[in-house]
């Protein structure tokens, strides 16, 4: 295992105010950025999140929250509201979303330059904050890989062609990139998800990780692509998936050095089994999260029986779970 590596995420934190089928209301701490960096804390790695969090309530739930899993939390010091998103659950447990959301981050500069930086979401397509992030990330880059998900909110992406153009200003800064089939599908309506995969791979990034759901996940990087089968688990809901997936894709790259300034150049260079091998911990993650209510991912201890229990439902099923076309 290379030596740990500083991380920090920088984006939105969010209350995700659940609402089950049933009629019933839970609040939940939330945000695509703050997600990822609670995944992160949990599977043992040093994260600082750089976010805005309100004197209120749901800030202080969200704080804790992230404290207690080990996430080093710096703000701005922004008096503004809590960011909230009501989520309204159908019965297969898919997540629609309402936001009342303010994002006017101000500079902040790390306490120590971090080997690796994500960010993503709300934080990168809503202004005034959007500008710092991206000044932020660009400022950084040149000693820490970066990795970037849309994470697409349609309500608050604000005009497309103006969204598009910030997404893909993102994608070029980054290294690892992560999107859902439904961000591509908005993003660009009517494309496959492998083409945008393979544009997006044309400026700049090592690798792009598209997640489908219940049909697995695909990456697409300049030797290939590799796709990796979804977990079997019983759904409870969907809310944290992707994040967790992001967290996951983090671990394992970390792994097997191929994140901070030295693991750039590995990273280019990385072979499909090395991909195969972080897509499945990806998936792995991303199932134990949907397996339970609201974005609650995996420790260490949980991802590793998750992976044993897959190896031992694959070697049951004919043909490999991991493919290589």
């Amino acid at each position: 295992m290379p030596d740990p590596l500083d991380l920090l995420v920088i984006g939105e934190c969010v209350a995700d105010i659940v609402r089950l089928p049933d009629g019933n209301v839970h609040v939940h701490p939330g945000g695509s950025p703050a997600n990822v960096a609670h995944g992160l804390a949990r599977l043992g790695h040093a994260v600082t999140l750089l976010t805005q969090l309100g004197p209120d309530d749901h800030g202080r739930l969200i704080r804790s929250h992230l404290t207690e899993a080990g996430v080093e939390v710096r703000t701005d010091g922004s008096a503004d509201p809590t960011p909230s998103a009501v989520v309204t659950l159908d019965r297969e447990g898919r997540a629609a979303y309402a936001f009342e959301i303010a994002w006017t981050l101000a500079p902040v500069a790390p306490e120590r330059p971090p080997h690796h930086v994500h960010t993503g979401s709300i934080a990168t397509v809503t202004d005034p904050g959007a500008a710092t992030v991206l000044a932020a990330v660009e400022s950084l880059r040149s000693s820490a890989t970066v990795s970037y998900d849309p994470n697409v909110r349609p309500a608050l992406m604000g005009d497309h062609d103006a969204a598009v153009r910030s997404v893909e200003r993102c994608v070029a800064l980054s290294d690892v990139v992560r999107a859902s089939d439904e961000d591509l599908e908005w993003l660009y309506p009517g494309e496959e998800p492998e083409t945008v995969a393979r544009r997006w791979l044309g400026r700049g990034p090592a690798v792009v990780l598209v997640t489908r759901g219940g049909d697995g996940a695909l990456a697409v990087l300049p030797g290939g692509r590799v796709t990796v089968d979804a977990f079997a688990t019983d759904v409870v809901d969907t809310v944290g998936a992707g994040d967790a997936f992001m967290s996951g894709t983090l671990h394992a790259l970390a792994a097997h050095g191929l994140l901070g300034p030295d693991g750039r150049e590995r990273l280019r260079a990385t072979d499909r089994s090395t991909v195969a091998d972080v897509l499945r911990h990806a998936a792995a993650c991303a199932a134990v999260t949907v397996a339970r209510a609201g974005a609650n991912p995996p420790d260490a201890v949980e991802l590793r029986a998750a992976l044993a229990r897959d190896r031992s439902r694959r070697r049951d099923i004919p043909g490999p779970a991991v493919r290589h076309p």
